[in-house]
């Protein structure tokens, strides 16, 4: 029989600790080693853009019989038609968010994850970072290509190109919407640390308080309803600044911004202090 004999490289009593390239690296893997995401992310594509085909498609195909009024309103907004792909795309980016990090509580694969990396918030960076990089480039997929099909059936109706620089701004802005939003969704799973819960509160955010705040009485509502995160952020993806926005599209991408690094910020925080 033989001793194997264990020899330790570096000081005694140091622990290796894995850089933050390691961590990218590591959440790379987890991500893409995952086949259901892989084909989720493909298929969301897809679907956003031929959603997207099929709505403006639609739209110019009962262009004759359209109101001027309607007319008016998507001259208004030349790059409007990109609605039918972003709110198809929306909630299931921010269900994937979610799903990113709490799914790691439901399996317990947290618990590897900080024996691991120790240092828990710059894991939580990394895990961040690597999910914004996919939902950036999905994002931009999305908005470029709905725009480039679109733009070919619309033909000459209504006259918007990305030689435009509000254009291009709007339709970039889908992209950096998506980002955004899908860091809102994880921290709030960060945060809550249960798929099911997180998912709605996330569903709630996006879609009912943006509902209910505009029934509020007066102008509060619209107050209230302008500073929401997913209603100040899609002020990124229109051409033009309506009327009744009280933002600028760049100062609605910063509400949402803020609202996700103040999550974020929340999340890393508790991060640290709980038990996984």
């Amino acid at each position: 029989m033989t001793t194997a004999t264990l020899t330790r490289t570096g000081p005694p009593g140091q622990a290796r600790r894995a850089g933050f390239g390691n961590l990218l690296h590591a959440e790379w893997t987890k991500i893409r080693s995952v086949r259901s995401t892989a084909w989720s992310l493909a298929i969301l594509m897809v679907a956003a853009i031929g959603l997207n085909t099929l709505v403006v498609g639609l739209a110019i195909a009962s262009w004759g019989t359209t109101t001027a009024a309607t007319k008016q309103s998507y001259l208004a907004d030349p790059t409007g038609f990109l609605a039918a792909a972003l709110n198809f795309a929306q909630i299931p980016l921010c269900v994937l968010a979610v799903l990113v990090i709490a799914s790691e509580y439901s399996t317990g694969m947290i618990r590897s994850s900080v024996l691991a990396a120790p240092r828990r918030t710059p894991m939580l960076a990394a895990k961040a970072l690597v999910f914004a990089a996919t939902t950036f480039v999905i994002g931009e997929v999305i908005a470029f290509s709905s725009f480039l099909i679109a733009r070919a059936i619309i033909g000459h109706h209504l006259p918007e190109s990305l030689g435009d620089p509000a254009t291009l701004r709007a339709v970039f802005g889908v992209g950096l919407y998506l980002t955004v939003l899908g860091l809102f969704a994880l921290a709030i799973g960060a945060l809550v640390r249960h798929t099911g819960a997180a998912i709605t509160a996330v569903v709630g955010f996006v879609v009912v308080l943006a509902s209910l705040a505009r029934l509020l009485p007066g102008s509060l509502g619209q107050h209230v309803a302008a500073y929401l995160p997913a209603n100040a952020g899609l002020l990124i993806t229109h051409a033009h600044q309506e009327s009744g926005d009280l933002l600028t599209p760049w100062q609605g991408f910063g509400v949402l911004c803020l609202w996700a690094a103040l999550l974020l910020g929340a999340a890393a925080l508790l991060f640290n202090r709980r038990d996984v």
